[in-house]
């Protein structure tokens, strides 16, 4: 029997086919460039769909344009020549007796079409990434690819995955169907090599240039985001977010001496009712008196997912879909100038518990070394409290159930602890909020029933594509859209404090209503303030006056806020403050994405970007309008100080609780 595995594949499918016409192709190489013009020019059918989808915010003029496909053109070359290298040396090192083969045929086929695939799948997978968020893949692309089983169902759940998959199969079939006398010619000529590393050693200058010159700042052609966005190519923003997940301070940012951003730092902590326990610049412990009774309340914070103050009634919201937000407002102190310190519910949570601003790169939540650090679960721990963490879908996303477990939180509560008659609905993200809530007051109640006060922070899932909610609820139906989602929970959060009302633990209890986050953080700057304006409630009708308060604050302020309405004196290390003891103009609030560190004070903003640039603005909370203003050091000063701080207390490890 003839061995056909390594005999050479001279008759090809094309009858009209001749060896001497294989000897005046490119040799192997022809694939590659296929591939790259294919590429180059679906990254332009991607590049023009994206700016058409945001035309409007984009303003787009001749010159703008041109410099967005310009620099788009340069980042698509970049990225392919990445893309390309795997297949560089394979084409480079493969031998002439097994490339030419007849079995290696099927091999180039598959490999063609699983690479169409997957240019293709990218584009469609961008399209709907940036119709959520508005920018191109970056470092939430990256967390959700590591957790792919919220991710995969959620997209199952929220797209028309099955017609959109057929559609990339059909395409990529029929383009190794129309490539195929192209690549049978390929597969035939010989080469040396000599000859394969002369013509591969080509690919490998752009990358290799690229690595050394190339960053993905070099698209920021413009002062509008998303024409920056546009001007970038969707894969390589996602490995430059891996590659800068995390980010040290000092290397990248305006920085100065360490003893100096303390000192100025324990001047902007100080407050009138704190004093610092010692001299050491580097120890930032005061101990905060608050007057009165102290109460020794159950807390309770909830955060909501995604809860943009937009969509509120009380922020001029026509839609009437947070009715029972609404009512709470106004017997609640209410706060209308609160702001997330992120865009994702990790450094919601982070905000929330550490009391911290936003340190560079990935949360604090998923770095190493997270452990035992000063946090409001282990200062409530500390004063006699049972403390609970509360979660509808399962802990390991965003690291939860570790970060909580390992900084004072003694019972954890998630997915994996509902039984099955417990859940009413779920989806992708997890159980209903309503089950969430009946669960978590099942939870008080055993801390109750034990005589201790408990302090449980529980974290909400409604809120979030695919907009799925048991049917019946609410008079707009499931599964249609973001409108839905809030008022449904609206509904929740309305059933949770009537189901409450009813425990023996309701009176002395201080309920805290919050979002992680905005639903969505972009905009024409690269800061769009109003994008992170989110609603804070702070309720318990028995023990606090309804109230508006129209300070500047951040998520950060939240736990010292509480813990004076509860009269308690402790040693903090918040870098957080009493609201409702600022005068106004006496503190900022800091907003951020990963890279990119924001401190906002009354109606100017300062931006710290990598590469030690800054800029500054002025910013009309009316319209929403931020426009570039002469720098002003002082801000500059504060905001270095906050940041640096921050950073640097985490680096060092001297952030740590009762250290």
């Amino acid at each position: 029997m003839q061995d056909h595995r390594a005999t050479p594949l001279t008759n090809v499918a094309d009858s009209n086919f001749s060896y001497s016409d294989a000897r005046k192709q490119p040799g192997r190489f022809l694939v590659l460039g296929l591939f790259f013009a294919a590429f180059l020019i679906l990254s332009l059918i991607t590049r023009t769909i994206l700016l058409l989808k945001c035309l409007r915010e984009v303003d787009p003029q001749m010159l703008l344009l041109l410099k967005i496909y310009a620099m788009g053109l340069f980042f698509d070359v970049v990225t392919f020549g990445y893309v390309a290298l795997p297949f560089v040396l394979y084409l480079i090192f493969l031998p002439d007796r097994l490339y030419r083969s007849r079995l290696h045929q099927p091999v180039m086929y598959i490999a063609v079409f699983l690479t169409t695939c997957l240019f293709l799948f990218s584009s469609v997978a961008e399209y709907f990434f940036f119709d959520e968020f508005g920018v191109r893949f970056n470092f939430i692309a990256v967390d959700y690819l590591i957790y792919t089983h919220e991710v995969v169902w959620n997209i199952v759940e929220s797209y028309p995955v099955v017609p959109v998959f057929s559609a990339i199969t059909v395409v990529s079939a029929l383009t190794v169907f129309l490539m195929r006398r192209k690549l049978n010619l390929a597969m035939v000529q010989e080469s040396s090599l000599g000859q394969r590393l002369k013509q591969g050693g080509l690919f490998f200058i752009i990358p290799v240039i690229a690595t050394v010159f190339v960053s993905l700042p070099h698209s920021h052609i413009s002062s509008n985001s998303y024409a920056n966005e546009l001007a970038a190519n969707g894969i390589y923003s996602l490995f430059a977010a891996f590659r800068n997940n995390k980010i040290n301070y000092e290397t990248f940012y305006a920085s100065l001496d360490s003893k100096d951003v303390f000192r100025n730092l324990r001047a902007l902590l100080h407050e009138e009712n704190s004093d610092f326990l010692n001299d050491d610049v580097y120890d930032i412990t005061r101990k905060i008196r608050n007057n009165g009774p102290e109460k020794k309340l159950n807390v309770v914070v909830v955060v909501e997912e995604s809860l943009s103050a937009e969509y509120l009634g009380t922020f001029g919201n026509e839609h009437g879909i947070t009715p029972n937000l609404d009512r709470i407002a106004k017997e609640s102190v209410f706060f209308t100038n609160m702001h997330a310190t992120g865009t994702r519910t990790d450094r919601g949570l982070e905000a929330i518990s550490l009391s911290i601003p936003p340190t560079p790169g990935r949360s604090i939540m998923k770095r190493e070394d997270n452990e035992d650090l000063f946090s409001w679960g282990s200062l409530m721990k500390s004063l006699g409290y049972d403390t609970k963490f509360l979660y509808g879908g399962y802990g390991y996303f965003d690291n939860m159930n570790y970060f909580f477990s390992h900084n004072g939180v003694d019972h954890i509560v998630d997915r994996s602890d509902f039984t099955k008659h417990e859940i009413v609905f779920e989806n992708a993200w997890g159980v209903s909020d309503e089950d969430l809530f009946r669960k978590s007051i099942g939870e008080f109640r055993k801390s109750y029933e034990s005589r201790r006060p408990f302090f449980g922070l529980i974290m909400t899932t409604s809120n979030h594509r695919p907009y799925t909610y048991p049917e019946g609820r609410i008079d707009i139906p499931s599964h249609t859209g973001r409108n839905g989602a809030v008022k449904y929970a609206d509904y929740a959060i309305g059933k949770f404090l009537q189901d409450a009302g009813r425990e023996p633990w309701f009176r002395d209890t201080l309920f805290v209503f919050v979002a992680d986050h905005c639903a969505g953080s972009a905009g024409k700057s690269s800061l769009p303030v109003e994008h992170y304006e989110v609603p804070l409630f702070i309720f318990s009708p028995s023990h606090l006056e309804p109230q508006t308060i129209d300070t500047l604050s951040s998520q950060i302020d939240i736990a010292p806020t509480v813990m004076g309405m509860l009269g308690i004196s402790y040693n903090s290390r918040f870098f957080g403050k009493d609201i409702l003891r600022m005068s106004p103009g006496q503190k900022g609030a800091f907003v951020g994405t990963y890279q990119k560190l924001g401190y906002l004070k009354q109606d100017e903003l300062v931006i710290l970007d990598v590469k030690k640039e800054n800029s500054f603005y002025q910013f009309d909370r009316d319209t929403g309008i931020s426009s570039k203003t002469s720098p002003d050091p002082v801000l500059l000063l504060e905001a270095i100080s906050y940041y640096q701080g921050a950073s640097y207390l985490f680096e060092h490890r001297l952030n740590q609780f009762g250290g």
